[in-house]
């Protein structure tokens, strides 16, 4: 294999591996960000809500 071949290869599976770590610290701090919280809590009650009531 040739050194660009090797190049090529590292930085792209070094680019990914950044990407990747990247886009998990991004879903975790939306996750996490304090004014979502209503917006996660409301959804989560949202699915029980429903729970109680009879079936049509």
């Amino acid at each position: 294999m040739s050194l660009a071949h090797d190049t090529a290869v590292w930085f792209s599976k070094s680019y990914g591996l950044f990407y990747l770590i990247g886009l998990s610290v991004a879903v975790l701090v939306y996750t996490y960000w304090p004014s979502n919280k209503q917006h996660f809590d409301k959804a989560a009650d949202s699915i029980l809500r429903d729970e109680d009531r009879p079936w049509r």
